[in-house]
């Protein structure tokens, strides 16, 4: 046997019996770019809201100005950075939930087609 022969090679894996609609991709894509963005903005009204509230107190390391090249001084970036990945969780986790709801009520039966239906026990006690 060598290394090329025809007892290496492998059978084409079969077609899936279903598609997924293309507006689904166009959906998460979208999400995928709008979660980050919606979270940026809001963690810098949160930031904005927190100077002046007082809710968190936050140290002079994390709302500092940061001076990036190209786009001028940035304030409160560390501070924005951090509450924007908690926003961005909450947005995912939030989508995930959605998504596990409307799955479970609209989705397919956990049973396959050639499952049996689970057996209906009696709740007598057997003494």
């Amino acid at each position: 046997m060598g290394k090329y022969s025809a007892y290496s090679r492998q059978a084409p894996p079969k077609p899936r019996p279903w598609k997924i609609h293309p507006i689904w991709r166009g959906i998460g894509c979208i999400m995928f770019l709008l979660i980050p963005i919606l979270s940026y903005a809001g963690a810098i009204l949160l930031v904005e809201a927190n100077i002046k509230q007082r809710w968190v107190p936050a140290t002079t390391q994390i709302m500092r100005s940061v001076t990036v090249p190209g786009l001028g001084a940035i304030e409160h970036l560390y501070a924005n950075l951090m509450v924007t990945l908690v926003l961005m969780l909450v947005g995912f986790a939030g989508v995930v939930a959605l998504y596990t709801l409307v799955f479970s009520i609209f989705g397919p039966s956990s049973l396959g087609p050639l499952d049996a239906p689970p057996e209906r026990r009696s709740t007598r006690r057997v003494r």
